[in-house]
């Protein structure tokens, strides 16, 4: 492996760079890190020795082709930002803050298979490991700036996003640390139907679980009941073979 290019431009890719990712590149980084820092064609966020690590607070779908090149040559941290809490504040057109309340939604690690989803085919790479970070966020307001699109856009826009505290991590990075997100106690086979109720979610977050899982190789179709398929876990069930969830 060839190591990262020397950091002689440290503000690359910083003139823009939004609070939240400022602030989750500040809590995942150590004393000797270098910032901003060139690889091959790419900006790496973090380099860490010979390790990559990238902070993603959008869509990872930008990122495939991106991390299949890096994890071709180096070890790639991929840092992915939960909302488990999230505090909206609102402005005025005047940027004065009008309220401040916490929102009634909640988020949980099983969100993470919204993006995990785009990166299918990277995970279980030996090279690459996903730390999900649970963060209590607060979400800024602003009267929309620009006329609505369409009669159903909002009145608002998120002005940014801020990192309040990281409330908890989980470091996914072998195909079986995946297996911990279906419960030991699941008898097999089972449906993405038991699978929804065994972890309290809906069919939807089962379904992207279970299509997941499927694809890295830690569930295995067995068979159908009716039109739902049938799934059976590669690895065995033993939740000492992935992280604590």
């Amino acid at each position: 492996m060839t190591q990262p290019t020397e950091d002689r431009s440290p503000q690359i890719g910083t003139l823009n760079e939004k609070p939240l990712h400022a602030a989750l590149k500040r809590w995942a980084a150590l004393d000797g890190d270098r910032f901003e820092v060139p690889v091959g064609r790419f900006v790496a966020d973090i380099v860490r020795g010979n390790q990559v690590i990238e902070i993603q607070t959008g869509s990872t779908s930008v990122l495939k082709r991106k991390l299949t090149v890096l994890l071709g040559h180096y070890p790639v941290r991929l840092v992915l930002p939960v909302p488990a809490r999230k505090t909206i504040t609102t402005l005025d057109e005047h940027g004065a803050e009008i309220r401040s309340r916490p929102s009634p939604k909640r988020g949980s690690l099983f969100d993470t298979f919204d993006e995990l989803m785009h990166l299918r085919a990277l995970l279980g790479d030996p090279n690459f490991t996903i730390d999900v970070a649970l963060i209590h966020m607060e979400e800024v307001r602003r009267p929309r700036r620009r006329p609505k699109r369409r009669r159903w856009n909002k009145d608002w826009e998120v002005d940014e996003r801020r990192l309040i505290e990281v409330i908890d991590s989980v470091s996914l990075h072998r195909p079986t640390d995946y297996l911990a997100f279906v419960p030991p106690s699941l008898p097999e086979p089972f449906t993405t139907a038991d699978l929804a109720e065994a972890i309290d979610r809906s069919r939807t977050v089962a379904r992207k679980i279970a299509y997941v899982l499927r694809e890295i190789g830690v569930l295995t179709p067995s068979g159908k009941m009716g039109n739902a398929i049938l799934y059976e876990r590669s690895f065995g069930r033993g939740p000492e073979s992935g992280p604590n969830l």
